[in-house]
């Protein structure tokens, strides 16, 4: 293990099911790694379009790419948020394991008896490297129609569920000031690709209302894909039918009345330009 894996919204059992994955995984033990997979399991790149529609086509994929990798390479999680009925995991993949940069990673992970039903892994193209990207990518009409969400539902928490409603809501809305009530008086808010980091659930709001439709799960046409966790932490997959950006992730922690304590988006970067991405940096500056 490269680091310590904060687990603090998590429960043991998820906790110590993907540590034994990542291991396992980054020992190039390529039956040890399927045997955490369910039969019926499917996997998708939300940022390349790779979709693995079943355990053989994983297992293939696996048995492709393991014998190459680097000696000390590593893909481990560094932060895990839900249950073993669904969860959110953070977690990076050493340079030479899919390409010649590293990458830092959110997936969707949905459980059935313990073992992975559904994972799709969500980054940002611009931290792997534009050059590095090319050639990777589906073409757009390419990409998978749906995500494989309608096999797994249920499998979030009803408090979970509450919040991503009124959160997703709220940022559809545009309504900034009601997507901060959501808000711990203590919360962070992170945006991946743009950079943004912001503190105090007052600040949050006023970024919120002020970046909305540059975020690409604030606005008009965002919805919710799938939602993930339980009263500890999990987040949601959201979709955008307007704008550059369709598709992504946002990983949230709980506090124990509720409330939003720490919210982490995840979103391809490669797909806005240099200038979004500087007013989306601007935006966060205070006056």
């Amino acid at each position: 293990m490269h680091t310590a894996v904060d687990a603090f919204h998590a429960t043991l059992e998820v906790t110590e099911r993907l540590v034994r994955f990542f291991k396992t995984k980054s020992a190039q033990d390529l039956a040890g790694t399927m045997a955490f997979f369910a039969r019926r399991a499917r996997y998708i790149d939300a940022t390349l379009g790779w979709d693995l529609g079943s355990w053989s086509e994983l297992h293939a994929f696996f048995a492709q790419y393991m014998p190459g990798w680097p000696k000390n390479s590593a893909s481990y999680p560094v932060r895990i948020l839900g249950d073993l009925r669904s969860a959110v995991v953070f977690f990076t993949d050493t340079a030479g394991l899919f390409g010649p940069s590293e990458l830092r990673l959110a997936g969707a992970v949905d459980f059935e008896r313990g073992l992975i039903t559904r994972q799709v892994d969500y980054w940002d193209g611009r931290h792997f490297g534009l050059e590095n990207l090319a050639g990777l990518q589906m073409p757009t009409d390419q990409f998978p129609a749906e995500f494989g969400e309608k096999a797994v539902t249920g499998t979030s928490s009803v408090i979970m569920r509450r919040v991503v409603r009124d959160l997703a809501g709220s940022l559809g809305r545009g309504d900034g000031a009601g997507a901060a009530r959501l808000f711990s008086p203590d919360a962070v808010f992170e945006d991946a690709p743009s950079h943004v980091r912001i503190e105090g659930r007052r600040a949050i709001g006023a970024y919120l209302t002020d970046a909305v439709g540059l975020l690409p799960y604030t606005g008009a046409g965002t919805a919710v894909r799938h939602a993930l966790g339980n009263e500890l932490g999990g987040g949601f997959e959201f979709t955008a039918s307007e704008g550059p950006v369709p598709r992504g992730i946002v990983g949230l922690e709980l506090d124990r009345w509720q409330r939003i304590s720490r919210l982490t988006a995840m979103w391809d970067g490669s797909l806005v330009d240099d200038a979004t991405l500087l007013s989306l940096a601007q935006r966060a500056i205070e006056r």
